[in-house]
């Protein structure tokens, strides 16, 4: 039968993120009302006494752990430490405290940048732990394949039902647009915005510009994990792998989740550009890291467990920045406020 009833308990950990408050619009789209929802200042996820008194009085039964420390190549070029701390500390409390308490099932939201930096394209689930990986970005990735082997663990060891889900690049309502923190398109939204407003004529892009990435809205994401928490006991289970000391096979419980296709990081540029209105020209600073050559994950898993992405990027683009020229104004509202 599927899981998740309407009246079901479900925390969402990183309910106010990118990913966590797009998983929660899905939920209360599709009538699930009885969502568990905290702020950090109300529960310190790296506190691990706090985690485990929170799981003990609200009793979850299903899990999205979204919750997590990320940010783009600066960010985690400069804080390389708080990445790979925070991050464990986070799941580790988490995952450990969903199999103390008997959650049903949780899904742990990771990252592309799992996967080796040289990984053949599409990167295939079966990838994971083949080869170095992007060294901008490996204490976060490191984490993050510390908590699908936690998932894994606990699955063969205590039975539980924990699936690991990889999302491509993310953008949306609710991003981060700080001007060092923030990741690609948030940070060049808020790069072109300003340029226009300022008259200048020329916007200065990080790196070559030749790179490719996969980009992903949001709220396809969030469609996406909620319906991978929804199916079917049988489906659910086919997705969490096996015990490879038993098959012989490598099959983690992992998901890719994106949309298949990928374009430059020029092309990109060109779209936010038309979608901004700017005027000027682009330029590309080479002596700027460019992170991995590609990143476009395959999808087929996702494809044939029956879901695949709907919103064009160009369409995500333009409801992105007119969240960004929300979060501005709200910004200018608040400051100017006596």
């Amino acid at each position: 039968m599927p899981a998740m009833k309407h009246d079901a308990r479900i925390y969402v950990a990183g309910h106010r993120g990118l990913a966590g408050s797009a998983i929660v619009r899905r939920l209360q789209s599709a009538g699930h009302a009885n969502l568990l929802l905290r702020t950090h200042a109300e529960l310190e996820l790296t506190d691990a006494r706090a985690v485990r008194d929170f799981f003990d009085a609200e009793r979850p039964e299903y899990v999205f752990l979204a919750a997590a420390k990320v940010g783009g190549i600066v960010a985690n070029n400069t804080y390389p430490a708080e990445f790979i701390r925070d991050n464990l500390a986070i799941q580790t409390h988490i995952i450990h405290s969903a199999w103390q308490c008997c959650v049903k099932r949780l899904l742990f939201l990771g990252s592309s940048c799992i996967y080796p930096k040289l990984a053949a394209q599409p990167l295939r689930e079966s990838s994971l732990l083949t080869g170095p990986l992007e060294p901008t970005n490996r204490p976060y990735a490191l984490a993050k394949i510390a908590g699908i082997e936690m998932c894994w663990s606990y699955n063969r060891q205590y039975g539980t039902r924990y699936l690991a889900a990889m999302p491509t690049n993310l953008y949306g309502p609710g991003d981060n647009y700080h001007p060092q923190n923030s990741h690609v398109i948030p940070g060049l939204l808020r790069k072109f915005h300003e340029a226009k407003a300022s008259g200048a004529d020329k916007v200065v892009v990080w790196g070559t510009g030749t790179v490719r990435r996969e980009f992903m809205f949001s709220d396809d994401m969030a469609a996406a994990c909620v319906f991978l928490m929804s199916l079917p006991d049988a489906q659910f289970d086919a997705l969490l792998g096996s015990d490879e000391s038993a098959s012989g096979r490598f099959e983690p419980p992992l998901v890719n989740v994106g949309v298949g296709t990928d374009l430059t990081i020029a092309e990109l540029a060109l779209q936010i550009k038309h979608v901004t209105g700017f005027q000027g020209e682009i330029a590309f600073d080479a002596s700027k890291p460019d992170g991995t050559p590609r990143k476009l994950l395959d999808v087929s898993l996702l494809a044939r467990a029956g879901w695949q992405a709907t919103t064009p990027l160009a369409d995500g683009l333009r409801i992105a920045y007119r969240d960004y020229l929300a979060d501005q104004d709200a910004l200018h509202t608040a400051d100017t406020a006596p």
